[in-house]
């Protein structure tokens, strides 16, 4: 499989890595490279079976602009830009595109949305608060992270309550996250730990492998299981 890495941060680099032991062949871009998604030329495109996008919100926008109008297929590991859902899954259905987006592609967070969810529904009406914490390292740009709102909205899906976050950003802490359920009596701790950002980035590449076949807009916690 022929694989585009848009992104040259930390994660897109480990991206590129996985993907090559994996088998694949990797080109990566950089922001310098791809301003304005003005390297994503239909003929350039064309070269690849899949594209991987670990930029800016901003610039994931203009990525999926320019490659869902190709028919290509896309991964999106950037958050922050779910304002626009609408418009990219319209742009991927009307070009017969695939889009894959998520926020966050470790499996065990994925457990961890549906632990949050039989949380919510368990402690309904019992008087238990629910409340969020993440840590994450200084040069993360969103606040809070899509994983935290995320769980948040995992829980208030089966309360009805909103869940207040609360964000932290510290050394290069690659990500931590905390769900509280507190009553006066006691309280329930659900928490996730990354130790690295492999689980991140190998998640993604299986999401391009599992992607390659397909067309349409995916959540990756609706398919993580299948990947």
């Amino acid at each position: 499989m022929r694989v585009l890495v848009l992104g040259m941060g930390k994660t897109g680099k480990l991206v590129a890595s996985i993907a090559a032991e994996r088998g694949h062949g990797v080109h990566v871009l950089d922001a310098k490279e791809n301003a304005g998604a003005s390297a994503l030329t239909p003929p350039f495109v064309a070269g690849f079976d899949v594209v991987i996008d670990f930029t800016t919100a901003e610039s994931a926008v203009q990525n999926m602009r320019a490659c869902l109008a190709t028919g290509a297929k896309m991964v999106i590991g950037t958050t922050g830009w779910y304002d626009r859902l609408g418009d990219m899954r319209a742009l991927a259905e009307r070009k017969q595109a695939g889009l894959l987006y998520g926020t966050n592609f470790s499996v065990s967070v994925q457990v961890m949305m549906q632990m949050a969810a039989m949380m919510g529904r368990a402690l309904k009406n019992t008087g238990y608060k629910f409340s969020i914490v993440e840590t994450h390292h200084t040069s993360k740009l969103d606040s809070p992270s899509g994983t935290a709102i995320s769980l948040a909205k995992a829980v208030t899906s089966e309360t009805g309550s909103e869940v207040p976050i609360e964000a932290i950003r510290d050394g290069d802490v690659m990500g931590l996250h905390t769900l509280e359920a507190r009553s006066e009596a006691d309280r329930l701790v659900l928490t996730h730990e990354a130790f690295s950002r492999r689980g991140f980035a190998e998640g993604a590449v299986r999401a391009a492998e599992w992607l390659a076949t397909r067309t349409g807009c995916y959540d990756f916690r609706d398919v993580y299981t299948e990947i």
